[in-house]
């Protein structure tokens, strides 16, 4: 198969350069960014190669209708939204970009921490409805703080090393063993999850979604959180049980929570967005120039290697 007749479908959104490059390399590329489910179905069949990011779902009933699939790329970190069980089956190779958005998630994780600390989301708001609540906006410091990461992948370690500049006090979970040489640069000490939980005052997840981390965090480990920390979920939206979430902080057991990520997205009517000491964003943890021109760039990258040695 010569490239010029590889074809190539881009399911959502990516960055220009992207499509650019693969254009140039002789692909022939068919950009949908807003096609729907039924209308992937349909057409699959026509394509190659299918590109996706986080909004479209490229279940079994789609990859097994590819009947021509040679590759699936994902411009992003997590294959949740990619069977890629099917995708072996049916002989399809499937890629992702796992180093394009780190430091894009990491920042928003801190941004996160910081807007948690010192309730900056709720005085902006408050002084466009007229309202002063300067008494009211006693804030805390990072600096001194206990930071648990519950997992130390590449995102992890980015926002260890993001929180040294803070002076937090820096403490893991994985069950990965880290090498002893990561550890003493980002100047970190591993604990048991019961452990991290109980002494840290602000947590944050990075951890993927599978059967084993599917609620994660509940209302048992929610418990033995204080009273006075902070939950921070830049992951996926599954791996806590947001009822058991919502419950804790309405009661008060800890002090708030931020979630860019959530079970069901867009999180319509969710229970958790009443409340005031929740602050959510869309999901928007990938959402920078630099990030996407990254992932896109190196997906496609990918692809074009794929398909050097048949070209």
């Amino acid at each position: 198969m010569s490239v010029e007749r590889i074809r190539v479908l881009i399911c959502d959104s990516i960055s220009k350069k992207g499509i650019e490059l693969l254009s140039s390399a002789g692909f022939e590329v068919s950009y949908i960014p807003d096609i729907t489910s039924d209308e992937l179905v349909k057409t699959i069949s026509n394509f190659d190669v299918v590109i996706v990011r986080s909004r479209t779902k490229l279940t079994r009933n789609v990859i097994v209708a590819g009947k021509s699939l040679k590759a699936i790329g994902r411009a992003g970190v997590g294959l949740d939204n990619v069977d890629v069980k099917a995708a072996k089956e049916i002989g399809a190779k499937v890629f992702n970009t796992p180093d394009a958005l780190t430091n894009a998630v990491s920042e928003l994780a801190i941004g996160l921490m910081l807007n948690l600390a010192r309730g900056i989301s709720l005085g902006d708001s408050s002084l466009r409805k007229d309202e002063w609540l300067k008494n009211r906006l006693m804030g805390v410091e990072l600096k001194g703080k206990f930071l648990g990461i519950i997992g130390l992948g590449r995102i992890g370690k980015r926002i260890a090393e993001l929180s040294n500049a803070f002076g937090m006090t820096v403490c893991y979970y994985d069950v990965v063993d880290i090498p002893d040489a990561v550890l003493k640069r980002l100047k970190l000490t591993f604990m048991e999850v019961d452990e991290l939980l109980s002494k840290c005052d602000f947590i944050t997840l990075n951890i993927p979604l599978t059967p084993s981390t599917k609620h994660f965090i509940n209302s048992d480990k929610l418990l033995k959180m204080k009273q006075t920390a902070y939950l921070i979920n830049t992951s996926r939206g599954g791996v806590i049980d947001e009822h058991a979430l919502y419950n804790s902080l309405k009661s008060g057991s800890i002090k708030g929570a931020a979630l860019d990520v959530f079970e069901v997205e867009p999180p319509l009517k969710n229970e958790l967005l009443t409340l005031p000491n929740m602050l959510c964003t869309p999901h928007i943890g990938a959402q920078t120039e630099e990030a996407q021109e990254i992932a896109a760039v190196s997906v496609s990258e990918k692809i074009i290697d794929f398909f050097k040695p048949i070209g």
